[in-house]
């Protein structure tokens, strides 16, 4: 009976309010504990997630420098092979022409050896000798040109000499003092010519 005495009896409004006051700061420490654990779970999980981008930022960084460190080995040696394939292709070009040209001194050489006997003979040799030089140019690529009649062109031809000729064109090329030849679009010798005005 004493129980549903206490039961039915009112509460103490002093220890009531004591009582809530008590559970409230309970609740409060509660939560926020439980607040601080939520926080504590998301920096550890922001955390792990910033150490996951590192460290693929770490390899993906290592992946590109050693990408870098190939390329410029690479460019490196290809720099190397060109400038060796350049030194060769010199040489051989060098070594056609001379061998291109062997023919020619071949043909001086024994032309020499009559040089003590008809002078005829040997200017016989001598045009020989000059009309075989066009084949070997040509066999090189080498052109020549610059012949009088032909218009003067400044981008191929060098005027050392100008003289007034009513007879002849503006430009006309009356003299050639040397021809010129070209390889292709190059030019290996300007022709040297005298100009009509």
């Amino acid at each position: 009976m004493s129980e549903e005495i206490k039961k039915d009896a009112p509460e103490d409004p002093v220890v009531s309010q004591a009582g809530s006051e008590a559970d409230a700061k309970t609740d409060t420490a509660a939560g926020k504990k439980d607040k601080d654990t939520k926080d504590v779970k998301k920096l550890r999980a922001l955390i792990a997630e910033m150490e996951k981008k590192i460290e693929a930022c770490e390899t993906e960084c290592a992946d590109t420098k050693d990408k870098y460190l190939r390329t410029l080995a690479e460019y490196d040696n290809f720099r190397k092979r060109s400038a060796k394939e350049r030194e060769g292709i010199y040489a051989d070009a060098t070594a056609d022409s001379v061998k291109g040209l062997l023919p020619l001194l071949d043909n001086l050489k024994q032309a020499q050896q009559y040089a003590d006997g008809d002078p005829a003979k040997v200017a016989e040799g001598v045009k020989m000798i000059l009309s075989s030089v066009p084949d070997i140019l040509g066999k090189m690529g080498v052109t020549e040109f610059g012949q009088p009649g032909e218009t003067f062109d400044p981008a191929i031809h060098n005027a050392v000499m100008h003289v007034e000729d009513d007879e002849h064109g503006e430009g006309e090329i009356l003299e050639v003092f040397q021809s010129g030849y070209r390889m292709g679009d190059k030019i290996i010798r300007y022709a040297m010519v005298r100009v009509a005005n």
